[in-house]
């Protein structure tokens, strides 16, 4: 069992937002966390559609989507950080060797566990010419947590983690992405108290 002053790493983990977790951005929340270390933690909340979709959203940049399986995928709110800014998690790109999907995109975080980060246009224009990973979900904005914090959010239960399951993300209709994070832990949602407290 790992001491209290063991640092834990919850990279390509869920986090969900408990019924007492009242703050708008983050009410009944699943976020995605594509990096934690001991300096903080990033991840993207994968359940807050916006009101764009993603033909929208290339329509914003002058790109025409020619994937007509991307055609009405909603545009979500990632977190509050850079709301003005893209991120696009997806899988990893396949048939490419180690050393080429590092340069697949230009700015790709490879997150281990399975999936990509990328924050480079050029991952929206492979998108627009019908090509571009098979499996995406598009951000505007991110989750940010500095040193300590998220561990500190923990501690007053804020949150419930669980291991990741990108079917969760890419499969899972949106309205019930919550329930099915829920349930990788065995719950369900009416079994929350909204009352932290430690066991």
């Amino acid at each position: 069992m790992p001491t209290d002053s063991a640092p834990i790493n919850l990279t390509h983990h869920f986090l969900i937002a408990m019924p007492g977790l009242e703050d708008e951005a983050f009410a009944r929340s699943v976020v995605y966390l594509c990096e934690h270390s001991e300096r903080g933690a990033l991840g993207l909340i994968i359940n807050k559609p916006t009101d764009l979709n993603i033909k929208g959203l290339l329509d914003k940049i002058e790109l025409s989507l020619r994937r007509d399986d991307l055609t009405d995928t909603p545009v979500f709110l990632g977190g509050p950080v850079q709301t003005d800014r893209g991120f696009v998690l997806h899988d990893p790109v396949r048939g490419l060797s180690a050393c080429q999907s590092e340069s697949a995109y230009a700015s790709t975080l490879h997150i281990p566990g399975g999936l990509d980060m990328t924050t480079s246009k050029d991952v929206l224009e492979a998108l627009a010419n019908g090509a571009g990973p098979r499996r995406v979900l598009v951000t505007l904005g991110y989750a940010a947590w500095g040193e300590g914090q998220l561990e500190s959010e923990l501690a007053e239960n804020s949150w419930l983690t669980v291991d990741a399951d990108a079917a969760v993300i890419f499969d899972t209709p949106v309205a019930e992405r919550y329930d099915r994070a829920l349930a990788l832990l065995g719950l369900q949602a009416w079994c929350l108290s909204p009352e932290a407290g430690h066991a």
